[in-house]
C-alpha cells in the first residue's frame, strides 16, 4: 500500500508524529495564537481608548449631545466609563509596582490580646508572570512585657520561606538581663526595615525560580506549547524540594537528572543518571556551558 505524505500549515509529517499527534499540535499551536492575538487587542484596546486624543474625542461627542448621535452619544459615554475604570487600575497598578510594601494598623478583637489588641501589619507585592499575586500579609505585635520589641503574630507566607531565620535575625526578642531601653551593648536591637527588606527578597527570588520551571516546562513541550520533535524527549521538568532550588527533569528513555540552583538563579551542580550509571553526555546537552537557569530556558527554546 502506498504511503501519503500530509503536510499541516504548521507542523511538516514526519515518522516520528502519528498524524493524530500533528493534528493535536496544530489545534495548541492554533489556540496559542489566538490567545496572543487576544491579548494584543485588548492592549491596542485599552493604548487607543486611554489616550488623550481619545479622551478629548469622547468628551467633546458626550458634551453637545445632537439628537441625531443618540447612538453614539451614549455609546461615547459606555467608553468613557470603561476609561475610567481603565485609569483607575492604572494607577492601582502604578501604586503596587512603586510600593510593593505597605503597612497598616489592625486592632485584634479577642479581648485577652496582648498589647491591648495592637497589631501592625505588613502586605507585600509580589508580579509573577505580569500579574500581581495575591498580597501575602505577616502581622507582628508587642507581647514582651516592659519592652517595644516586635514578634511575628501570624503570617501568610509560604512554609518554604526561611522566615523563622529571618524573625531571629532581624527581631530578635528581649533578653533576661535587659530590654530595649537598656544601653548594654550586649543587647542586640531589632531591624524591622532589614527584616522586611530580606523577606521580600526571598518571596522575589522563590518565584523568580518556580517562573522559571514553568518556562524550562513550556521550551520542553510540557504545557500548551506543541512538543518539539527530538530523539529523546524531556517528559517531566518539575521541583524536586519546596524551595524550588532542586529541579528534577526525566526524559523518555528513563533517564533522569537532578539540577541545583542558588537563591538567584545560579546553576550550582548538575547530576544525570542512566541504566549505566552517570549520564555526563546528557547534562551536557542540556546545559551546554549555561552559568545560569535562564540560559537552559534558551536552550530549550533553540533546540
Amino acid at each position: 500500500m502506498a504511503t501519503e505524505e500530509i503536510q499541516f500549515s504548521g507542523v511538516s509529517a514526519t515518522p516520528g508524529l502519528s498524524i493524530a499527534d500533528k493534528l493535536d499540535n496544530e489545534i495548541a499551536s492554533l489556540r496559542d495564537q489566538v490567545e496572543s492575538l487576544k491579548r494584543d487587542l485588548k492592549l491596542q484596546t485599552t493604548t487607543l481608548l486611554t489616550s488623550s486624543s481619545t479622551l478629548q474625542l469622547l468628551r467633546e461627542n458626550t458634551s453637545k449631545r445632537p439628537k441625531s448621535r443618540k447612538n453614539t452619544v451614549l455609546r461615547s459615554a459606555e467608553l468613557l466609563a470603561k476609561a475610567d475604570e481603565q485609569a483607575a487600575h492604572k494607577q492601582q497598578c502604578l501604586y503596587r509596582t512603586c510600593a510593593p510594601i505597605t503597612t497598616f494598623k489592625v486592632r485584634d478583637p479577642d479581648p485577652n490580646a496582648v498589647d491591648n489588641g495592637s497589631v501592625l501589619g505588613l502586605r507585600f507585592e509580589i508580579m509573577y508572570k505580569a500579574r500581581f499575586l495575591r498580597p501575602y500579609y505577616v502581622m507582628l505585635n508587642r507581647p514582651y512585657p516592659n519592652s517595644r520589641r516586635l514578634r511575628i503574630h501570624r503570617h501568610t507566607v509560604p512554609q518554604c520561606i526561611p522566615l523563622p531565620g529571618l524573625s531571629a535575625r532581624y527581631l530578635s526578642p528581649p533578653t533576661a538581663k535587659a530590654d530595649d531601653d537598656d544601653e548594654d551593648g550586649a543587647v542586640k536591637k531589632q531591624d524591622l526595615p532589614a527584616f522586611v527588606r530580606a523577606l521580600r527578597r526571598e518571596l522575589v527570588r522563590y518565584h523568580n525560580r518556580t517562573a522559571v520551571i514553568g518556562d524550562l516546562r513550556s521550551e520542553a513541550g510540557l504545557e500548551k506549547k506543541p512538543r518539539k520533535e527530538v530523539e529523546v524527549p524531556i517528559v517531566d521538568i518539575s521541583a524536586a524540594d519546596a524551595q524550588a532550588k532542586q529541579i528534577r527533569v526525566e526524559w523518555g528513555d528513563g533517564r533522569s537528572g537532578r539540577l541545583v540552583i542558588n537563591d538567584d538563579g545560579d546553576i550550582v551542580k548538575m547530576v544525570a543518571q542512566g541504566e549505566n550509571g552517570q549520564d555526563r553526555e546528557a547534562v551536557r546537552q542540556l546545559l551546554g556551558g549555561s552559568a545560569r537557569v535562564e540560559e537552559v530556558v534558551g536552550r530549550l527554546g533553540e533546540a
